[in-house]
């Protein structure tokens, strides 16, 4: 049992490199999205409904298939981490412009024009006043998404990148026990209860400063 959960564990090192990795790079792409489909630029707008609907109406595990599996047809060859990565941004991007969008949108409009009024431009505007507003309202939507892109982690294993359910695999195959399938549900619940009581300090921390 302790040589199980210690090669499953090996695993995590790869679980959370391509989490964070992709915590980093989507929310600032859904954040532009999001800005560029509240924009007046009419193709802007097209561009961003066309991304979102690709990216929402197809299986994640297509799009992942396809970058990894469909690319090096074209000539581009990624390697199972890179194509991971990639298409889990480009995906949860996605997502992550409309939960931004709808919380910009629900900020009252009053808003934009108090800070106009105080002679603030459109950065200024949405850096001081939009955004820790919609931030707030953002907050239980993240916290959702943050908890399937852990639990969405586990496709990767499908193009051979050894994560925890990986690992798990490869016991249960050669042990013929299913005690790897549970010891890697613990992991992802210990890590899905971690990513919940940080969005709830979060949740907290932006109630008591908007008092």
């Amino acid at each position: 049992m302790i040589d199980n959960i210690y090669y499953i564990a090996k695993g995590l090192d790869v679980t959370l490199r391509l989490y964070f990795i992709i915590i980093l790079f989507s929310i600032p792409l859904g954040l532009l999205l999001a800005l560029g489909d509240l924009s007046k630029i009419s193709l802007l707008k097209k561009f961003v409904t066309f991304y979102t609907w690709i990216f929402r109406g197809t299986p994640l595990l297509l799009q992942l298939f396809f970058v990894y599996y469909g690319l090096p047809i074209m000539g581009i060859t990624l390697s199972p981490f890179a194509a991971a990565s990639i298409t889990f941004i480009i995906n949860y991007a996605a997502y992550l412009c409309e939960i931004f969008r709808g919380s910009i949108q629900g900020i009252n409009k009053g808003q934009f024009e108090a800070a106009k009024v105080l002679g603030m431009g459109y950065k200024q505007t949405m850096i001081r006043v939009i955004f820790p507003q919609a931030l707030r309202t953002a907050l239980p939507p993240l916290s959702n998404e943050a908890i399937a892109l852990l639990k969405d982690t586990s496709l990767v294993s499908i193009i051979g990148t050894a994560e925890i359910l990986r690992k798990s695999k490869e016991l249960v195959t050669r042990d013929f026990t299913i005690t790897p399938f549970f010891i890697s549900g613990v992991f992802y619940l210990i890590l899905s209860t971690l990513i919940l009581l940080v969005f709830k300090k979060l949740e907290k921390r932006m109630a008591i400063s908007c008092q």
